[in-house]
């Protein structure tokens, strides 16, 4: 059987970040994405940041899964409804771009698709979702969801809701996970789910029910495959469902544009 294909959205410097390569446009990717991924049983393909939805039609039809990547910087507040509140370091807008495009266009191709962190919270605004700007700012919370320590060590517990796809990944209604993000979902998009929670009521895990695999979680599994098994499961049922998909890609249906850009609510 072949492996599937996993497209990867990438970290961008358009050049204007010093400490992301200086004044040279580059592409980053943490090492441990891919490495989930290839040890999961798929192929990690980095996805080019083109903005042109013939483009994502295209990249879509080529891949058997997504996987949308963490990143440091927030999505610009207009790109969900809402003028800025605090202080933020913008994505760059050939990221942002496409990757809001890459998730419509994979949820209508219903392309398995993962969200890690700052992934999870592209996947709910590129579906109609709205963000909490900054946690500490909009939120009571005695949890820390940005604290010092390294992604290694657990910092929290969640509550999973039972009957939802990640508790039937994880087989457990409690986890206990890492955290690094000063954002979090405040309204979940429409066609959307929240399936896990923090203590403190942030929400840790969003699932489109209508959809083969469509998971966000607001955590990093990729730090803690190696301490914690459960988080495999995670890329190995990402994987699973992209293999469901090799042997029906020929039912897969045919995108148009104004499909893809028609999901802003």
């Amino acid at each position: 059987m072949p492996k599937p294909v996993i497209g990867v959205t990438p970290d961008f410097n358009a050049g204007d970040r010093k400490d992301m390569g200086g004044r040279e446009p580059t592409y980053f990717l943490r090492a441990l994405y891919p490495k989930a991924i290839e040890e999961a049983g798929g192929i990690p393909f980095l996805l080019p940041l083109l903005s042109n939805r013939a483009a994502w039609r295209q990249m879509v039809a080529h891949i058997h899964g997504l996987l949308v990547t963490g990143s440091g910087s927030d999505l610009a507040p207009e790109l969900y409804g809402e003028t800025p509140r605090c202080r933020l370091t913008l994505m760059s807008t050939a990221r942002a771009t496409m990757e809001l495009g890459i998730v419509r266009t994979g949820y209508l191709a219903d392309v398995p698709m993962l969200g890690i962190c700052g992934g999870m919270q592209s996947m709910n605004v590129a579906l109609g979702g709205t963000l909490y700007q900054d946690i500490r700012a909009q939120l009571r919370t005695s949890i820390e969801h940005r604290p010092t320590r390294s992604a290694i060590h657990t910092t929290h517990s969640i509550h999973i809701a039972p009957h939802s796809l990640l508790h039937r990944i994880t087989r457990t209604s409690r986890l206990k996970v890492n955290s690094s993000h000063h954002q979090s979902v405040k309204k979940v998009a429409p066609k959307l789910v929240q399936t896990a929670v923090a203590p403190d009521g942030v929400i840790e895990a969003i699932e489109a029910p209508g959809r083969s695999f469509v998971l966000g979680v607001q955590w990093h599994p990729e730090f803690l495959i190696n301490r914690h098994p459960v988080q495999r499961r995670l890329f190995s049922a990402l994987i699973r469902a992209a293999r469901v998909l090799i042997h029906t890609s020929s039912a897969r249906p045919m995108l148009h544009d104004r499909e893809i850009v028609g999901h802003r609510q």
